[in-house]
This record gives structure tokens, sequence and C-alpha cells, in this order.
């Protein structure tokens, strides 16, 4: 299965007005994310989905294929699959973050793969995640099915420890800001309207658990950081300068 990338960078933000464009260790943030999709074995193509001329002509200095979508578009699902709509020939298409400048190529590798098996429609990722930072509302968790399908997902800590004293490790995962869609799919979900968990919980996700569709996930060992703030940029920075 051929595989399509589609990198979804907005540039109006309430908290970051302009984040795709910041720089990182020198270059653009868009352009970390590039790289890294570049980087991953399983990606045939990569094009960036963007409302905003300037993140455009930046994405072209540095050589990346960008093309400018709708502004009135909802979201960065509908941006994929604004992209996803016009271009035929790719089974697989994901939904890479511009504003995960950290994802490390493995990762994408991974949610791609998961697309190789005729029973997911749809792929994401998760990571392990320390007790202490479940509590934080700011990072989705997920409850996992033995074979990995997702359970559900959540700003809440799931899954809840009823009893502390018990011996009975809990695992907590992370979801990561990337997803894979076989395109029929994809195309499926953008006719969907927004559900009460999605709403309760704003989580796009939720609506298509609710409407019957699996979503499976990537187990992997690294966590990434999305940025949301200047300062998510300064520690993302940080991070990579000093390849933690």
């Amino acid at each position: 299965m051929k595989i399509l990338a589609v990198i979804p960078a907005r540039y109006a933000s309430t908290r970051f007005p302009g984040k795709p464009l910041a720089l990182l260790a020198g270059k653009p943030m868009i352009q970390h994310v590039w790289e890294r999709c570049r980087a991953a074995e399983a990606v045939d193509r990569i094009i960036v989905a963007t409302d905003h001329i300037e993140i455009l002509n930046a994405c072209h200095d540095f050589g990346a294929e960008a093309v400018v979508t709708p502004p009135e578009l909802p979201s960065g699902t509908d941006r994929v699959a604004f992209v996803a709509r016009s271009i035929e020939e790719y089974g697989g298409v994901l939904n890479v973050q511009g504003d995960e400048p950290r994802i490390r190529p493995e990762t994408i590798n991974a949610v791609a793969k998961l697309l190789s098996s005729e029973q997911v429609t749809i792929a994401t990722a998760a990571a392990p995640m320390h007790p202490d930072e479940a509590a934080d509302p700011n990072k989705v968790k997920v409850a996992l099915a033995e074979s990995g399908r997702a359970l559900y997902f959540s700003r809440a800590v799931i899954p809840y420890r009823r009893n502390p004293a018990s011996s009975t490790p809990t695992l907590y995962y992370r979801h990561l800001g990337l997803y894979g869609y076989r395109r029929a799919t994809l195309l499926e979900l953008t006719q969907l309207r927004p559900s009460p968990l999605e709403q309760c919980e704003s989580l796009e996700q939720l609506r298509w658990l609710e409407a019957g569709y699996s979503i499976f996930c990537a187990q992997v060992p690294d966590d990434s950081i999305g940025v949301d703030t200047p300062e998510d940029l300064r520690i993302a920075e940080n991070k990579l300068l000093n390849q933690d």
C-alpha cells in the first residue's frame, strides 16, 4: 500500500499564532515535522496542508510540497481529507500533526505498518506514561484491549485505580497526535457529525468510536512533545538540542 503523509499546519492559534513558522533550533517548526516524515521509509509522499500563504512560502523555501486548503475547514482531519480526496493512488493516508517536531520516524513507520492489516482502517500511536503525568488533562490517555484496539480516549485518568494499595501494576498510555487511515475511511469520517462524547471531552477520535469505527494503536516506547505555547517550544528546543 502506498502511503501519503499530510501535515496540517494552521496559522491561527489562540495560544500561539503563527506556530508552524516559529523557529526551533534555527528552522521553522513545520520543517522539523517534514524532515521527520522524510526519514520514515514507509512514507511515499509528503504534503503540507495549510490555510496561510506564509506557511506555503516557507515550505517551498525548504523544498516541501504544500497546498493551501480552504480556511473554513473545521479541523486538521478535514484538511488532510481535502488533500487526499484529489489524490487517489494512495491507499493509506497519515495525518502527522504540524506541532509535533520531535515525532520519531519509527513511530510514523509503526502507524503506517498497522494499515497493512486488513482489519485496520484507522491507526494511531500510544506510549507508556508515568502515573504522575496521568492527571494532566492536556495529556490524552487511551485504554487498550490486548489486540491494541482502543477502548476509550480521555483527558481523565484511565484506567482509574480503584484500590491504590493493590500490588497489580497499572499501565497508563498517552495518545500521540498521529493518525493513519485507509483513504476511503478518512473520507467517510469527514461526513460524521460531532458526537456527545467528543463534545464532552473535546476529542475528535471519540466521534469515530461512537460511530462504530475501530481504532488500533501502535505501542511505541517513546513519547513526543506537542507544541501549543511558546513555553512548549522552549522545552522542545531544549530536548531537541540535547537529543533527550
